[in-house]
């Protein structure tokens, strides 16, 4: 119990580093080794109000965030996004909706991540998103191997 209350904590403490996550109100459902999250419906995620539709970028960043999250989860360092696509497969109704995310290959630079959003069952998704996300490891590697810019002056 007290895993599962530590796990969600230190999602808590991860999402409060992303502005939009807190923005859009998202917040997790720990069960067991499942991390689901949620983005609360709210009238100003409505994209389309004649259809009553959800904002296809609010959607979006929540699967974007739910990717980043359910990979931080193994260290301190949040990914970078290098590569995403998203199938939007029905509107969003104005409605809680749901993601849960897996990690489908984790390599020592590279993750590749798909993500199921749905509201009403898992087994009817709204929006599905696959993406490619640069590791932590990769991330402070890079940086170590960066030449130092050269002026004119040649300092």
């Amino acid at each position: 119990m007290s895993d599962q209350i530590n796990t969600k904590d230190h999602i808590m403490a991860a999402l409060a580093r992303l502005p939009y996550a807190e923005e859009l109100g998202i917040y997790p459902l720990v069960m067991g080794d499942e991390l689901t999250l949620v983005l609360p419906y709210a009238p100003h995620i409505i994209g389309n109000p004649m259809l009553k539709a959800l904002h296809g970028g609010a959607v979006g960043a929540f699967l974007e965030t739910t990717a980043i999250i359910q990979l931080g989860l193994n260290g301190g360092t949040l990914p970078k996004p290098i590569g995403i696509n998203i199938d939007y497969l029905r509107r969003g109704k104005p409605q809680d909706t749901y993601a849960r995310a897996i990690v489908a290959r984790q390599g020592s630079r590279v993750a590749n991540v798909r993500v199921k959003a749905w509201q009403d069952s898992v087994t009817s998704p709204i929006t599905i998103l696959h993406g490619n996300f640069l590791t932590a490891h990769a991330a402070k590697e890079d940086v170590s191997k960066e030449e130092p810019v050269k002026t004119k002056a040649g300092k």
